[in-house]
């Protein structure tokens, strides 16, 4: 029987994504993502708790990130859990599990996506799949 590696994150981008080039100019965006929940106490108090996600976007969705979010910027991302090893200068066993995105669909209110009734999902299995009004500019060609 087949596993299920499956994540769905909504939240704020905690700091500009990172952009790189790999070789072939593959596009790899980084970028942490907080999710908060809240829930009452014993007493009613109101609790926050905020999990930190690291995010992978590759290629065309790598490239919209870096045009299109920025700090605060609220997103839904569909994607995988992907864990790294490595050794750092020192010899040290380092790792890091990173959720690998495969959709995005970007929520802030300024661009009017959340709302609309053209949704703008990116999906990177149909590099194309970019859905906009009749009023609005293609990120990517």
């Amino acid at each position: 029987m087949k596993g299920v590696n499956k994540v769905i994150l909504m939240g704020n981008i905690g700091k500009d994504p990172e952009m790189q080039f790999l070789e072939g100019n593959v596009a790899v965006a980084k970028f942490s993502l907080a999710t908060t929940e809240q829930f009452k106490d014993k007493t009613g108090k109101l609790i926050s708790h905020t999990e930190w996600h690291s995010v992978v976007l590759w290629r065309g969705l790598a490239e919209l990130a870096q045009k299109y979010l920025h700090k605060g910027s609220m997103v839904y991302i569909e994607g995988k859990l992907k864990t790294r090893q490595w050794e750092d200068k020192e010899g040290n066993k380092k790792s890091i599990t990173e959720v690998i995105g495969d959709n995005l669909v970007m929520l802030d209110k300024k661009n009017e996506i959340a709302q609309s009734e053209n949704e703008r999902i990116i999906d990177t299995t149909n590099q194309n799949n970019f859905i906009a009004g009749d009023n609005e500019k293609l990120p990517f060609s």
